[in-house]
């Protein structure tokens, strides 16, 4: 038996301990990742956030941000402190109303410790000051902050938020926002939902942008330059605004015969995926030399290359389905990208159809074929592709196959059922594969696992039909117009 020796502040400590009240010791530091195994410290633990109030100042010819950031939020735990995602300098927090303490961890993590800790379920309403020039900062070696020959873009995937707010970046928390950024006179803001006003005062411009309805943070856009802005009205009734930058040169005509007609695509998707979600739909095109394009929650952003070739309104269909299926419908973790891409992509081949060139079915039949057994496309899962092939192309074409073989299983009622269902089952909500199984069952009355598995989750090619195994498919006219778009979101 061996004694312990303690130091007299142990004891000190000990009873310092005992005279805490029992309740406090529940209080414990929000988890710096939300839990998503692809993505370990990407948003929070401890609250879920229902507002962004984002009030900012932008100077385009330094790259200067400025501004405050007010975000409403409910706790979920007895917290002691809590944690942010973000890149830029804090001048000054508070959490209601009462200044807190703060500091930096890690590549991205602001930790706040308020004056006093937070019980669970308390609504809490934190006030981050900040400023800071977002391209010269950068995490795990990567920036998503675009600067442009007169302002900047905020717009990737799976992050973006951290270089111009402060926030719970993930999609699992989904928040309304009110985007006000103020810019020289001259200058315009573009931003996610509709414009609520503008006002102009001593050579700065203020804009006013509101998204009324829930987004994922990685949604959430912000674009500063000149722009040529454009509003209608689809026939369906939708408010359309499309921006383009005053700078496109030979890609300004494709841009505009692509992105103009977003209003009517919006309302012929509307047949298939049900009545449009959101406020307003529209896109912009701003001068990037970046070769993606993004489903920014209603304000889509295009990159002036998906252009280069002359107008595509393959990719222009593609981002607008991710608006019911990614956007109205989240993903759960980032692993359930298949939803967004296979169901956008399955949108391209929609259209396919629908302009006369080349079914749904002669598509899968096309990349079924393009594809030997022993080529690595089959050995990523769409299901669950892991980090490092989130974006692969089989995400999008071999998830397209999965639900075309889908469609062919439970004929077309049900199939088309299922695709106007889903939205409307989770909408504003998240949801994952599982999940989609589970309906896609449901509503079809079939037991579907085998299907799915061979088709999303086996990293080997399945077997197709014998009669199509037979034949040796042609390659559909829409297909180099698909093909163009593969570097999309």
């Amino acid at each position: 038996m061996h004694r312990r020796i303690l130091a007299p502040g142990v004891f000190a400590a000990a009873s310092l301990l005992l005279a805490i009240p029992a309740s406090a010791a529940s209080y414990s530091p929000g988890a710096p990742g939300i839990g998503d195994p692809y993505y370990p410290y990407y948003g929070n633990g401890g609250y879920d956030v229902s507002h962004y109030d984002l009030r900012l100042q932008y100077q385009p010819a330094t790259d200067e941000l400025a501004g405050t950031a007010t975000i409403l939020a409910r706790t979920t735990q007895d917290l002691s402190s809590f944690d942010l995602d973000f890149l830029l300098d804090v001048s000054e927090v508070r959490v209601n109303g009462a200044q807190a303490a703060f500091t930096t961890s890690g590549q991205h993590e602001l930790v706040i410790t308020p004056k006093t800790p937070l019980a669970k379920d308390t609504p809490i309403t934190v006030v981050v000051r900040y400023s800071g020039v977002p391209s010269t900062k950068s995490a795990y070696g990567f920036d998503t902050w675009h600067r442009t020959p007169d302002g900047a873009v905020a717009a990737d995937e799976p992050e973006s938020a951290w270089w111009w707010f402060p926030s719970n970046d993930h999609p699992l928390d989904k928040a309304t926002y009110d985007v006000s950024v103020a810019v020289p006179d001259g200058t315009q803001v573009i931003s996610n939902g509709l414009l609520q006003s503008t006002s102009s005062k001593l050579g700065w411009t203020r804009w006013n942008w509101r998204q009324n309805k829930p987004q994922a943070t990685y949604l959430a856009t912000l674009a500063v330059g000149k722009f040529d802005i454009t509003t209608s009205t689809s026939e369906g009734g939708v408010p359309v605004v499309n921006a383009y930058s005053k700078d496109l040169g030979d890609n300004d005509g494709a841009a505009r015969a692509s992105v103009e007609r977003t209003g009517e695509l919006v309302d012929w998707l509307s047949g298939y995926f049900g009545p449009y979600p959101f406020s307003s739909a529209g896109g912009y095109v701003p001068d990037t030399t970046t070769g993606y394009a993004l489903e920014t929650q209603t304000r889509v952003y295009y990159s002036p290359k998906q252009f280069a070739n002359g107008s595509n309104t393959s990719v222009v269909v593609h981002e607008l389905a991710h608006q019911w299926y990614g956007d109205d419908v989240s993903l759960k973790g980032w692993k359930d990208i298949w939803i967004n891409e296979g169901f956008a992509r399955y949108a391209q081949w929609l259209w396919s159809e629908h302009e006369g060139e080349g079914t749904t079915q002669e598509l899968a039949d096309y990349v079924y074929a393009s594809h030997p057994a022993d080529d690595a496309f089959w050995t990523v899962k769409p299901g669950d592709p892991g980090p490092d092939d989130q974006f692969d192309i089989a995400v999008y074409d071999r998830g397209a196959l999965a639900v075309q073989e889908l469609r062919n299983a439970v004929g077309d009622d049900a199939f088309f059922a299922i695709l106007k269902g889903w939205p409307k089952e989770h909408a504003y909500g998240n949801a994952s594969v599982a999940d989609f199984e589970a309906y896609a069952e449901k509503v079809s009355g079939k037991s579907l696992g085998s299907l799915f598995d061979a088709w999303l989750f086996e990293p080997t090619r399945p077997a197709a039909p014998a009669f199509r195994a037979a034949v040796a498919p042609v390659q559909p006219k829409s297909w180099k117009q698909i093909e163009a778009t593969n570097g999309v979101h």
